[in-house]
């Protein structure tokens, strides 16, 4: 097939996907088109049959915000005609089911059908807002089909948005080769002491992460357990979380990372991950931590409860409940036959959703789309 695929370039979960589906299905042979304002960011070697095509914006002094969503339309439009394309998926919501609909109008309704996958914020956040809830109601009953990356997200959009359309549920996936423990390897890096427990958290720095929560229970933690607090990605609550680590005098236990490109050396020498985000449509981060044997201890509120089982693989807990995630870190760090049986089971679950499991899901619902 030829693949059309729109998303968010930049650090977050369903870029992440949306470049991990094209790289998966350019393996199996099919020519996959990326049109965004830039390169996804897992995107980083070179494949013969993926393709960018980027959204140029143009700059006018009657624009104080240039009209980035009537762009990427006429640039889908455009993809569509020139490189004969099959398909178009689109993730989230806002704007891309948008002006995929709009791209399918410009070039006549016959000649394309396209697919938005919901990943989460788009619908709880987003799309939920008051000034763009009828539009993105709209844009996903306006879609040939649309696939949910859990069930909470399924029954969740059918609630806010009142959709009766059918509504396919697809779980995010992870590459459970790649993404395998690796050796420890902490005493190779210098601000690692051989005798840290290492605290992991991935994400692109919103509020909805409630990554000062992580901060609240490393405090805990670090007064019990020799241990560092690695915080990865970047985002708008990094200065505040910055303040925090330095009014708490952890300047020398948080270690601010920024964007990683490859994070499995860093996943390998870690104990625990952290995710108790005020809602997650799934929590592909903590699934790559799972498959690189790192129990996580997460949010029961939303998506994570389908990733993460609990008392096996991880724990799932209210988001602001703050003493009961300090004892169960305490429990997997200070315990090296806890973290070890628990990491096994998270492994086990991570083969659950591998990505030879789940892309042909995919591939199947483009063709079931396609034939009708």
């Amino acid at each position: 097939m030829n693949i059309g695929m729109t998303c968010y370039p930049t650090y977050g979960g369903s870029g992440a996907v949306a470049a991990e589906l094209g790289m998966e299905l350019a393996k199996k042979g099919h020519n996959i088109h990326f049109i965004s304002y830039d390169i996804p960011f897992r995107l980083n070697k070179f494949y013969k049959n993926i393709f960018f095509h980027e959204v140029e914006m143009l700059e006018y002094p009657l624009f104080k915000y240039p009209p980035y969503s009537l762009s990427l339309s006429a640039k889908m439009a455009e993809v569509i005609e020139s490189e004969k394309l099959d398909i178009l998926h689109v993730h989230y919501a806002m704007p891309h089911a948008t002006s995929a609909y709009l791209a399918k109008k410009i070039i006549g309704s016959s000649k394309i059908k396209f697919i938005t996958t919901l990943h989460g914020t788009d619908i709880t956040l987003v799309g939920n807002h008051e000034s763009f809830y009828r539009i993105t109601k709209f844009s996903i009953e306006e879609s040939d089909g649309i696939t949910c990356v859990s069930n909470y997200l399924k029954e969740t959009t059918a609630k806010i948005f009142k959709i009766n359309k059918e509504m396919e549920v697809i779980y995010n996936f992870v590459d459970t080769e790649k993404y395998k423990r690796g050796s420890d390897n902490r005493r190779n890096i210098d601000f690692i002491d051989k005798d840290d427990k290492v605290i992991m958290h991935i994400s692109n720095f919103r509020p909805v992460k409630r990554i000062e929560n992580i901060v609240k229970v490393f405090c805990s933690v670090s007064k019990m357990v020799k241990s560092k607090l690695l915080l990865i990605g970047d985002g708008p609550d990094i200065c505040k979380i910055r303040s925090m680590v330095n009014e708490l005098n952890l300047q020398n236990k948080v270690l601010f990372l920024g964007i990683q490109e490859n994070i499995i050396p860093l996943l390998s020498i870690s104990d625990v991950y952290m995710l108790p985000s005020k809602s997650e449509g799934f929590g592909l981060s903590a699934l790559e931590a799972l498959s690189c044997e790192v129990p996580v201890i997460g949010t029961n509120t939303g998506g994570l409860k389908e990733v993460i089982e609990n008392g096996k693989s991880g724990f799932i807990f209210n988001p602001e409940d703050i003493d009961s995630m300090s004892e169960a870190a305490l429990r997997i760090l200070s315990n090296a036959d806890i973290r070890v049986k628990m990491g096994v089971e998270a492994r086990k679950r991570a083969k659950l959703f591998d990505s030879k499991l789940i892309v042909p899901r995919y591939l199947k619902y483009y063709e079931k789309i396609l034939e009708s």
